[in-house]
């Protein structure tokens, strides 16, 4: 599916300045959007949205259907009237750069506890006609997550396959006394859910009404330890106990010399196509309804997945595995209709992987920082686009910020980029934002760390680690002290603006500078 020329930035609602210890959906994303408006810019592109587990990794969900309840704002809690403006004020800590996971965590548990108890206690008759509805409507998801939630709290929240054998198991007779011994701590997470998605959508309403369209991200992979597993165990290859037996990864590659073990256990395709691919077309659903547009994570593992045994110390062993191919993307085609995808399509990209990408028109991604490794016939560079169907990036959140790289890169790749940008590499931020909002991408998306100049001490991940990571944030004042006039340049003079619509490049008036 071909998008419309445009561009954006890439930033994290955990990365928003608020007072609770990371970053929400409250005022601060707001502010946000409207920056996107006054730069000129139309997309904002996020993580996944998931609720996070160990590390806080968006991409370690406890389901890839719900969303992340410490995503909530509690100031607009108090707009909805579930919680006072004194509650509120009362738990407030100063907003730092770092993201304080563990106070937000202490925070909002409180307050969402308090806020549950009102809201089941005082919403009127319309309100609750609304709860009923979102809970129907989501009932395909919201039951088995709301459980497993509750069950999770019970345990001491530990791996659902060390709870008691006939929870684990799903038996119909266990699942009946935990839904009647834990009913007020369900009621509890549905009713966040109920908060999310009502927060949610109202930011995203605004976003469009802004003109800035919400791009998403669905990983290919669920985690072990999620509702999603635990309530479908025959979709994945995991054992009677719900040991994981085959999980994935992918081999050595640019970011790790033994490869990357990721641990999520692996789909059973046969099984899922039997099925129809109902879970698949119902993850979709979801997330289309949440987004306008759609990276999908890892990309070629629809293609060839990387298969490791789970009792392997690293990725290095594992084995090249055919995925489901075009049948899965027909059949959430003939359920859904057109599919507004980016495919995450970084690398070891076979003719394969590129014919799937191809046969749907789904645009593939291309990130300037790889671009000055080796000759004029790099591929990243954006002379060599062989078509307008892509996404261009300075880097994602898996790279280095623009500054750290080119300070970490080998004199001869800076000589590159330098030559190629005509420039001393002093504002290569700069440069690589010109060279992507300029190119013949269709779409260009650059992180916010980048527009700020921002070392490597700010970059949002270290792929193949797991501490350290997901912590970045920007701080009240930054987005003011951003160049918002050479933005608004930079979107003019790459004709990226599509409130204007698209125009004659060759009517679009440029600087002396450019000429």
């Amino acid at each position: 599916m071909r998008f419309e020329r445009a561009c954006g930035t890439l930033v994290h609602p955990t990365s928003f300045p608020a007072d609770f210890g990371i970053g929400d959906l409250g005022p601060s994303a707001y502010r946000f959007i409207e920056f996107l408006e006054n730069t000129h810019q139309s997309l904002w592109q996020i993580l996944p949205l998931g609720p996070t587990g160990y590390g806080n990794s968006p991409y370690a969900s406890f389901s890839a259907f719900a969303g992340n309840a410490y995503l909530i704002s509690p100031e607009s809690m108090v707009d909805a009237g579930w919680l006072t403006k004194a509650e509120v004020d009362a738990v407030r800590v100063p907003s730092g750069p770092v993201a304080d996971y563990e106070t937000a965590f202490r925070i909002k548990d409180g307050l969402f506890r308090i806020a549950a108890e009102r809201f089941a206690a005082s919403a009127d008759t319309g309100l609750k006609a609304d709860f009923a509805r979102f809970k129907a409507d989501n009932a395909y998801w919201l039951d088995d997550f709301a459980l497993f939630m509750a069950c999770s709290v019970e345990h001491g929240k530990q791996p659902w396959n060390t709870w008691d054998p006939a929870l684990a198991a799903r038996k119909k007779k266990a699942l009946d006394a935990a839904r009647k011994r834990l009913a007020a701590e369900i009621a509890r997470e549905e009713f966040l859910q109920f908060e999310f998605n009502r927060q949610w959508m109202a930011l995203k309403a605004f976003a469009n009404g802004k003109g800035v369209r919400i791009v998403g991200d669905i990983p290919i992979f669920v985690d072990h330890n999620s509702a999603d597993v635990w309530a479908h165990p025959s979709f994945f290859h995991v054992d009677g106990t719900g040991k994981r037996l085959k999980v994935a990864g992918v081999p050595p590659d640019y970011f790790s010399a033994t490869g990357q073990l990721w641990g999520n256990p692996l789909y059973k395709w046969d099984v899922l196509e039997k099925d129809g691919f109902s879970w698949w077309i119902e993850r979709f659903r979801q997330m289309f309804r949440l987004f306008d547009e759609i990276r999908v994570d890892h990309f070629r593992g629809f293609d060839a997945y990387w298969e490791v045994d789970a009792a392997a110390p690293t990725a290095e062993f594992g084995r090249w595995v055919k995925g489901p191919g075009p049948k899965l993307f027909d059949a959430i085609q003939a359920a859904l209709g057109d599919l507004p995808i980016i495919a995450e399509d970084l690398g070891v990209i076979t003719p394969s992987v590129v014919a799937l990408r191809e046969r749907f028109a789904f645009p593939g991604m291309k990130i300037l920082q790889f671009a000055f490794s080796d000759n004029q016939a790099n591929a990243f560079l954006p002379h060599n686009y062989t078509s307008a169907n892509c996404v261009v990036y300075s880097g994602t959140h898996d790279n280095d910020t623009t500054q750290g790289w080119y300070k970490a890169a080998p004199e001869v790749e800076k000589h590159r980029a330098r030559v190629y940008t005509r420039s001393d590499g002093s504002d290569i931020h700069w440069e690589l934002i010109r060279a992507g909002m300029v190119s013949v991408a269709d779409q260009a998306v650059f992180p916010l760390q980048d527009f700020l100049g921002l070392g490597t001490e700010h970059r949002m991940n270290y792929p193949g680690t797991t501490a350290g990571n997901w912590n970045w944030r920007f701080t009240p004042g930054q987005l003011a002290r951003i160049d918002a006039d050479r933005i608004r340049h930079l979107v003019e003079l790459g004709n990226r603006n599509p409130r204007l619509g698209l125009r004659d490049p060759n009517l679009v008036e440029l600087d002396a500078a450019d000429a």
